[in-house]
């Protein structure tokens, strides 16, 4: 009976531990690390490629809790796995859910036309928690085009 309880807890401890690994959110070097996979892949394979695989919600681009997006300089978003319905719009009037409410994307599309890389930080709501947390994102331009790349964390 002994040997039973200490199976048990012993897969119970387990199945813990696991779990929060897997809970494990996304970190600021892997957010720097595939916005630029994602520019490779606009300069490798095309834009249409990266497009196709970046909105995918089960591809390379989407991991942890965190995924990929990709806009122009003008601030039309080209592809957005979580988002869909912001495909082939123009974002730049959207505000971040602090108060007074900052234009994110006006400001992102001005970093990735000057500096070219960097972070942007702002308030958001995460998926199942009501109240915005602040969250940063890197933007990276794809070198050679009117294009950047981001992806993002919460603090």
């Amino acid at each position: 009976m002994k040997r039973i309880t200490l199976a048990v807890l012993g897969i119970a401890v387990s199945l813990c531990l696991a779990g929060s690994a897997f809970a494990a959110g996304a970190t600021k070097d892997e957010c720097v690390a595939k916005s630029k996979e994602a520019a490779a892949m606009v300069n490798g394979k095309g834009l249409d490629a990266a497009v196709a695989e970046i909105n995918k919600k089960d591809g390379k681009f989407v991991w942890k809790d965190s995924y990929v997006f990709l806009m122009d300089l003008e601030g039309k978003m080209l592809a957005h796995p979580l988002s869909p319905a912001l495909i082939g719009k123009n974002v730049l009037d959207m505000k971040d859910k602090g108060a007074p409410g900052k234009l994110l994307f006006k400001e992102m599309v001005e970093l990735a036309k000057g500096k070219g890389e960097g972070w942007v930080d702002y308030m958001w709501i995460n998926p199942g928690d009501p109240k915005p947390r602040k969250k940063v994102t890197y933007i990276y331009r794809v070198p050679g085009k009117n294009l950047f790349a981001g992806a993002g964390i919460y603090e």
